[in-house]
């Protein structure tokens, strides 16, 4: 990709205009990694790149923005811009084509604001970009309060990338950052949600946790995650504090590659505590009754509320309605205990039940007892195809109905506790059962 976008620059070049990496891929080429994609700015105009580049795509033309597509890889070609006034705090309401300098200035953080010339392998840094990322900052370029204030998309951009980077917020940056905060809720919640995310999967998560609750977005964007603070639990079985430290050290324990719905399942698993918080005194014990099925409907109100889609929607509403049933799977019949391992995301709900031990009173039990089930029922499909199907019992004179459903869930059932070994059991069985309930008519 590198390649290609360097031919790009060189073709610029030699059309007679400047032209440059742009913004993360000059950040990320300094840091020594591979940039997941390259800008380029340019002097050239719109219709100037488009008479070098005529099959590239107009959408972001207004702002000087050309799309082009080479080698299977999209690359953005922008013309060298200011921003006029951003009154809805998104975007420009207009933007005047300038130079290299002006383009730098307009940008949101300093390690994002340096070019280079992938040519001659010149750094073009206006803004002592290199300087903080040495330095391991994310600072704004400019006024904080200025450029949080023409996209407030900018306080979560700030917060990722000093989760991804492992980088620290300068301190005027940081201050801007908690004075503007509340101003986050104007942002589509569809932008919020990318950049919730993009924290979310980070391996350094539990900073950018920190970091949006001690800024202030958090209790903007997730007021019932602070809602968890000061709700106790018994400490017999969580000696670690309250429902917040539960849930905040509990991602702190997750893998680095967890899954996108298990760290929502987890942020959502006791979401429901502080309203259902009781206190029995007659066992002197503090009881959540039905946390988890409030949960699972407040996790969907809340998932719904960023535009998520239907399969993150319901992997998290599944994961945490069921994360209470560990407690009883050493009680479960083999059928029962089979057919709730074989549901879709049961490796990340195990996984949510791991660490929920993990970040209590250490218990692992049930946990290990699944795992030694895994084993033992790893020799064959843990729901393998039906001995008996619907056909076997229409062609014996059944309807469809409540006993038709019962007779092959109870068949089902045997067969999952290996009642039957083969299929000609499970027809005799079957002709047995029609024939004791016949006689007894």
């Amino acid at each position: 990709m590198e390649e290609i976008a360097r031919n790009i620059v060189q073709t610029l070049q030699e059309s007679g205009y400047e032209a440059l990496f742009a913004g993360g891929c000059v950040r990320d080429q300094l840091r020594g990694t591979e940039p997941k994609d390259y800008d380029i700015a340019t002097s050239a105009r719109p219709d100037e790149i488009l008479r070098l580049f005529p099959k590239g795509n107009t959408v972001g033309a207004h702002f000087g923005v050309i799309l082009v597509q080479k080698g299977g890889h999209a690359f953005e070609i922008a013309t060298f811009r200011e921003d006029g006034d951003y009154t809805d705090g998104r975007r420009p309401d207009a933007v005047v084509f300038s130079t290299p300098k002006e383009d730098a200035l307009r940008r949101d953080f300093t390690i994002n604001g340096m070019f280079l010339d992938p040519v001659s392998g010149e750094l073009v840094d206006y803004v002592d970009g290199q300087k903080d990322l040495e330095a391991r900052l994310i600072r704004c370029i400019g006024n904080p309060q200025d450029r949080f204030r023409e996209d407030y998309l900018r306080l979560l951009r700030a917060i990722r990338f000093a989760t991804n980077l492992g980088f620290e917020i300068e301190k005027e940056t940081y201050t801007a950052i908690r004075e503007v905060a509340p101003r986050v809720a104007e942002i589509s919640p569809e932008r919020v949600r990318e950049e919730l995310d993009k924290i979310w999967i980070s391996p350094n998560r539990i900073r950018g946790f920190d970091l949006l609750v001690d800024s202030g977005l958090m209790e903007v964007l997730l007021p019932e995650i602070l809602e968890l603070k000061g709700c106790e639990q018994p400490p017999p079985w969580h000696p670690e504090g309250d429902v917040f430290v539960h849930t905040r050290l509990m991602l702190s324990l997750l893998p680095e590659n967890a899954s996108l719905p298990l760290v929502l399942s987890v942020l959502f698993h006791d979401i429901a505590k502080p309203a259902t918080f009781s206190y029995d005194p007659a066992e002197d014990r503090i009881r959540f009754n039905g946390h988890d099925k409030l949960g699972a409907e407040m996790a969907r109100d809340i998932l719904k509320r960023y535009r998520y889609s239907n399969a993150i929607i319901e992997a998290v509403v599944s994961r945490v309605a069921n994360h209470m049933k560990f407690k009883d799977v050493s009680k479960m019949r083999s059928s029962t205990l089979k057919r709730f391992m074989a549901r879709d995301g049961f490796a990340d709900e195990l996984e949510l039940h791991r660490v929920d031990c993990a970040g209590s009173n250490q218990n692992f039990s049930n946990y290990e007892y699944v795992k030694e089930k895994q084993k033992e029922f790893a020799a064959e499909p843990l729901i393998p195809p039906r001995f008996l199907t619907g056909k076997d019992l229409i062609e014996r004179g059944l309807q469809p109905g409540p006993r038709f459903k019962e007779i092959l869930t109870e068949a089902q059932d045997l067969q999952l506790e290996n009642a039957f070994p083969s299929r000609k059991e499970a027809l005799l069985w079957l002709e047995n059962l029609l024939n004791s309930e016949n006689g007894s008519r």
